[in-house]
Formats: C-alpha cells, sequence, structure tokens
C-alpha cells in the first residue's frame, strides 16, 4: 500500500510531496507545525522569518531525514544559519529533497527587524530548483514574508506567507504552493508554551494545527501536537547542553505510518534555556 501511494505522490509531482515536508525541523515537526508564533529557533528562516530576530546570538541548525516512512525516495536534508547585526538578523539555508529520478534544491536569504522588542518583520528570498530526469529541470524565485508580535508578555501573534509572488516552475499554475499560515503562542507558564495555528494551501482546505512545548528541566524538553488536514499526531523531546540541542520528532500520517525525524542546533551565546534567553534578550523577564 505504502508503495501505491508513493508512487502516486511522485507521480503527481512536487506539491504534494514537498508540502508534507514543507517545514524543518524536529521541534517544529514534533509540536504538528503549530509553531509559526513561537518561531525562536534558526529553522524559522523556513516557516516564519520575522521570528529569527528573537534571538540575539548566533545560530546553526541541520537537519535530515533519510528515509521518511521507510523510503530513501524521500531523503531531504536542510541547514540554516543565523547571524544577528546591529541593523537586524540575517540567516542563510538550504534544503535537497528526493533522489537520482527526482530532486529539488532550495537556497533561502532571509533578513528580520526586531522592532522595540515587541514587533518583529521579516523576509525571506527563494531559489528553488526541480530537476527530472529525462525531462530536464526548472527554476524559480519566490518570495515568504511573516510577522510577529508580543500583545502581551505571554501572548504573541504570528503570521507568514509563503510563495507571496505565486511563482511556479514548468509550464503549469501552482507548482510551487502558496501558504497562509496564521496562529498564538500562549506561555501559559515560563517553560510551558500552547501553541496554536491554522494554515492554509490556496488548493486544499485549512489545516488547524496545535503543539505543546515543554522545559520539563533545563537540559529537557517534552513535545506533543496534533492537526487535521491531514490528521496527525506528533510528539518529541529535546536536549539541550551547553550549545547543543539534539531534538527527535516522531509522527504519523493516515496513508504513510509513522516515522521519525532528528535535528541538530549549535547556539553560541546562548545563556540558559531558549525561552529564558529570548526573554532576557526581550526584556519580558
Amino acid at each position: 500500500m505504502k508503495k501505491i501511494i508513493l508512487t502516486l505522490l511522485l507521480t503527481l509531482g512536487m506539491p504534494i510531496v514537498t508540502f508534507a515536508q514543507f517545514n524543518p525541523g524536529a521541534k517544529q515537526i514534533s509540536l504538528s507545525n503549530a509553531d509559526v508564533a513561537l518561531s525562536n529557533d534558526v529553522f524559522a528562516l523556513f516557516n516564519n522569518p520575522a521570528g529569527i530576530a528573537q534571538m540575539n546570538w548566533r545560530e546553526v541548525g541541520v537537519f535530515y531525514s533519510p528515509a521518511p516512512f521507510g523510503f530513501k525516495e524521500l531523503a531531504n536534508g536542510f541547514m540554516a544559519y543565523h547571524e544577528p547585526t546591529s541593523i537586524g538578523s540575517f540567516a542563510l539555508g538550504g534544503m535537497t529533497y528526493g533522489f537520482e529520478l527526482y530532486r529539488e534544491t532550495k537556497i533561502l536569504l532571509g533578513y528580520s527587524y526586531n522592532y522595540q522588542n515587541k514587533f518583529f518583520a521579516g523576509a525571506a528570498i527563494n531559489f528553488h530548483n526541480i530537476s527530472i530526469q529525462n525531462y530536464g529541470s526548472d527554476a524559480a524565485f519566490y518570495l515568504n514574508i511573516g510577522g510577529l508580535a508580543y500583545l502581551t508578555k505571554t501572548i504573541r501573534w504570528g503570521f507568514s506567507i509563503h510563495n507571496l509572488n505565486r511563482a511556479t516552475v514548468g509550464n503549469e499554475d501552482g507548482q510551487i504552493p502558496m501558504v497562509f499560515n496564521s496562529g498564538f503562542s500562549v506561555d501559559l507558564i515560563n517553560e510551558l508554551a500552547l501553541n496554536i495555528a491554522a494554515e492554509k494551501d490556496i488548493r486544499y482546505r485549512p489545516s488547524v494545527m496545535v503543539g505543546i512545548d515543554y522545559d520539563i528541566i533545563e537540559y529537557l524538553s517534552l513535545r506533543l501536537g496534533f492537526s487535521n488536514e491531514p490528521s496527525k499526531f506528533s510528539g518529541g523531546v529535546g536536549i539541550n547542553y551547553s550549545l547543543f540541542s539534539l531534538d527527535y520528532a516522531v509522527f504519523t500520517h493516515p496513508d504513510l505510518g509513522l516515522t521519525h525525524q532528528a535535528g541538530l542546533i549549535l547556539s553560541f551565546g546562548r545563556d540558559g534555556t531558549r525561552f529564558e534567553a529570548v526573554k532576557k534578550y526581550l526584556g519580558i523577564e
């Protein structure tokens, strides 16, 4: 059954396959990607670039999934780097997906501005190339934008728009999805954030996503999430020690079953947990 579904996905093309792994990061996946209003690590570049300006430290992240659902043909890898400066935060990222018959690669350059430690605006320019054996390749430039605001010390609102200029590849429209995402992140206690978001790909029905991120102790984070469209349950843990954050995620797909993900982030100059460091930097302790 899985092979039949995979064949259909690859036959139908890029948008559906890519959407299944649209945003990287084991933390984000364990929250069912409900993090648009949280977006406080280097992988925010892919989801909501506004969020990277919440960090005043350098960060580099690597995320690699060699065989999601047991299929090496779905292998994907991401990397991202964040550099804070006096005029805003810059980030550089890249992605590879697929195998010898079908390959996608993407390079992103992002920028985010912090206004009065309450309002954040960001954008990322994408160069996206798709190559299909015996059919050639094509590429496109498109723009992602995002915003994030602290409504109170404990409530954040965020939004993002992916592919704002509705770029496509090939001769058909809609080969690269245009996606709207908006949601809230609420600190129920200092160590626990509840995240709720709604996402709408213009081709499909909207999806509601919910995720909980809990720093149970300084070195260990627990996460849970679920979403509809597609129905998905997720969970994960984060091990935080010194400058290392090792994250693991597991989630279910209604047709493909269970799969595991992992990622590593190195934070240079961060003091304490991510929650603590962000709040200290923004002066909202």
